[in-house]
């Protein structure tokens, strides 16, 4: 019972923040609002047992996605003492196509079939990924942490180069 209410908490942060996310023209308060959303979305996945995923929306999402979005963000060239801003045109069509999008999940969701085999050997799946991952594949993990570096301070170079005009 406790956790159908812990449920719909999270559920509804990450909707509201989520709302805030689409709603606001504060790029940077927008950044913030979206580390709540992938925070609260995280905490959905551990109370429902899926202990992998959380860990893994932790590591991609906040972790190295949003500091991206937010270095990004910081990087950009300011038009005076005002924060970056961004403005949206096509509301309508937008709203049209989430309306479109959630009708089509609610459907898949709706005809799929759910049942206990799914969850069965999930601690036995995590255990060989993890086992996967750092033993046959190491190295190329280790590469892509080192490339995905190397394109962070890229960018951060090409981005703080000033004009010598």
């Amino acid at each position: 019972m406790m956790s159908d209410w812990l449920i719909y908490f999270l559920g509804a942060i990450a909707i509201l923040s989520a709302c805030y996310v689409l709603f606001t023209s504060n790029l940077l308060f927008a950044a913030f609002a979206l580390v709540l959303t992938f925070i609260s979305i995280a905490l959905l996945y551990l109370v429902m047992g899926a202990e992998f995923i959380a860990v893994t929306q932790i590591m991609i999402y906040v972790g190295g996605i949003i500091v991206l979005i937010i270095f990004g963000v910081m990087l950009t060239n300011k038009l005076g003492n005002e924060p970056p801003r961004s403005g949206s045109h096509n509301k309508f069509i937008a709203a049209l196509v989430s309306v479109s999008m959630f009708g089509l999940l609610c459907f898949a969701i709706v005809q799929m079939n759910f049942s206990n085999d799914m969850i069965g050997g999930s601690l036995l799946q995590i255990k060989k990924i993890g086992q996967v991952l750092f033993t046959d594949y190491l190295i190329l993990f280790e590469l892509a942490g080192i490339l995905l570096l190397i394109a962070l301070i890229g960018a951060s170079v090409i981005a703080s180069k000033k004009d010598a005009a």
